[in-house]
């Protein structure tokens, strides 16, 4: 709680104060360390590896990573399940698209990740409405 990137961290949902507190351990305070929010992801395990040739294209999941960090992920994508109509929507979209379960908590924990890393870097808190904004036909 003394941290001072601990209401940034805590503000998502799904993040508690445990988990929130896995999530900065691993992380680490220097924000330099990860100059984009790719580098966090690949660092967590949660951004696919690509491979692509002139035939064929493969995607396959990361062996190396920070497996603390990792195991957060799954924590962090089910409790905001019912914290989040957003990311509720997100998850349930990327199912019916043909995800397992652990795909869509995946890319759903990857999408948490780059958002996370832009509120840290601008000192911003999360934002419902700006991490998952509602489609454009319904906006308009």
């Amino acid at each position: 709680d003394r941290h001072p990137d601990a209401t940034i961290i805590t503000s998502f949902p799904g993040l508690g104060r445990l988990a929130g507190a896995r999530v900065l351990a691993e992380i680490g305070d220097d924000r330099a360390r990860f100059a984009t929010a790719r580098g966090l992801k690949g660092f967590a395990g949660s951004a696919p590896i690509t491979i692509a040739s002139g035939k064929k294209k493969v995607v396959l999941h990361r062996h190396i990573k920070n497996r603390r960090l990792a195991a957060v992920g799954p924590i962090w994508a089910l409790a905001s399940l019912r914290a989040s109509p957003g990311a509720r929507q997100h998850f349930d979209t990327r199912r019916a698209a043909g995800d397992w379960s652990h795909q869509a908590q995946r890319h759903l924990f990857n999408k948490f990740l780059g958002q996370l890393h832009h509120c840290l870097q601008t000192g911003r808190l999360y934002d419902e409405h700006q991490a998952f904004p509602p489609p454009s036909e319904l906006a308009a």
